[in-house]
């Protein structure tokens, strides 16, 4: 670690030593990684870094190795690292503390609570019903707090497959329908009378679960920015749930989730309208999801038939509202 960075994590939590730790994972694209550093001489036994450093030549999984992906990180880091500096949640909806920010050049230092010291310690590969609806419940009071609030720093529309950010995905879609609808799905998402902002990369991996699983916290703000809460409750259930539990859980769960929103916005929010609305818009956000994924990895295991269902039904209502 350089003696610069070093520095900065011991005077910010009035440390006399440091250990580098293990390393937590390596970031997407080998853009850095994030590390456990375990602290001596204050009352912080450890915080998270995530070190964030410009490769001169990404390694993407999928082989979207481009000039616009590299800069769509690099503004998803900056993005990151001013929503750990000007925003706050509360205790519904956890997130670490940032304690310092920094940059040097290609390089980028965020120095994080460790939400294992918290009682966040747990993470997930899979997930049963009481574990969902934790996780949607946290999205549910996140999206209450940061409901009409203006995305001011962050992505003006989150979510890291955004359709603007993504021209080459959708370039080589072979799905020649919903190609040519795409830009009407989005502007329709995009019309929503009621605005939050969204996690924008809220699946499983991204949160951090309390021993018993009733309560989770959320990492990874890369792509935080406005837009509707419908986008993160399709991608997160989307990525804790098979194909065949779909059909049967996904009904039941979004009434949860809304009965949880009703509960957090208070009452001076017009909540019919609301959950009329999101509700609409559910079907909008998996289609779209569900078109980016065509064009990014057509042989993704999210690829299936509840998600061709609801495309099927979303494309006929734009064929309604565009004749």
């Amino acid at each position: 670690m350089k003696e610069e960075y070093r520095d900065l994590v011991l005077g910010v939590c009035g440390a006399s030593s440091l250990r580098v730790g293990e390393k937590i994972q390596t970031l997407w694209s080998g853009y850095g990684e994030i590390v456990r550093l375990h602290l001596g001489g204050c009352d912080r036994p450890s915080v998270v870094v995530k070190h964030v450093r410009f490769p001169e030549r990404a390694e993407h999984p999928g082989g979207w190795n481009t000039d616009r992906s590299h800069r769509r990180k690099v503004r998803s880091y900056q993005v990151e690292t001013h929503w750990y500096q000007n925003y706050t949640t509360n205790q519904s909806c956890r997130i670490p503390a940032c304690l310092a920010a920094c940059s040097h050049g290609d390089e980028m230092l965020m120095v994080l609570e460790d939400l294992d010291g918290v009682g966040f310690g747990q993470r997930r590969t899979s997930v049963k019903d009481g574990e969902i609806k934790a996780c949607l419940r946290w999205l549910a009071h996140f999206h209450a707090l940061f409901l009409g609030v203006a995305p001011e720093g962050l992505w003006p529309v989150g979510t890291y497959w955004h359709l603007e950010t993504r021209p080459d995905e959708l370039e080589v879609m072979d799905d020649a329908e919903l190609k040519a609808a795409a830009g009407d799905i989005d502007r329709i998402l995009s019309a929503c009378r009621f605005k939050t902002i969204v996690h924008g990369d809220a699946k499983l991996a991204n949160f951090c679960f309390s021993p018993r699983g009733e309560d989770v916290a959320a990492v990874d703000f890369q792509y935080v920015g406005g837009g509707c809460g419908m986008k993160d409750v399709v991608y997160f259930l989307g990525s804790c749930m098979e194909e065949r539990d779909c059909g049967k859980r996904v009904p039941g769960l979004l009434d949860y989730y809304f009965t949880e929103l009703k509960q957090a916005v208070g009452e001076d929010v017009d909540f019919v309208a609301l959950e009329t609305e999101w509700r609409d818009m559910f079907a909008f956000a998996w289609t779209d999801f569900h078109r980016f994924l065509l064009g990014w990895m057509p042989g993704h295991w999210k690829i299936n038939q509840f998600s061709k269902d609801l495309t099927r039904e979303v494309l006929h209502k734009v064929c309604k509202t565009t004749q």
